[in-house]
């Protein structure tokens, strides 16, 4: 469910939605890193103005995350 809802917000933001790559890890058993890559002229609309995008990002999958008692960790790849 957490994993859909960030695939679903970046491919509302990028310009070439099937690009998009999503993969994830467990990295113990409370926390799941979500390793994001999109396609080289999308990576600007995912970061954001000095990084505002991502962040927000991050702060939404951390609230869906711990709606569920996990921690999340979202990397943009590049």
């Amino acid at each position: 469910m957490v994993k859909e809802l960030l695939e679903y917000m970046v491919k509302e933001l990028v310009d070439s939605p099937d690009d998009v790559e999503i993969t994830e890890e467990e990295e113990d058993d409370r926390t799941v890193i979500f390793k994001l890559k999109v396609a080289e002229d999308d990576l600007g609309k995912v970061i954001g103005k000095k990084g505002r995008t991502a962040n927000a990002l991050r702060v939404l999958m951390r609230a869906a995350s711990a709606k569920r008692g996990k921690s999340s960790i979202v990397k943009i790849m590049d």
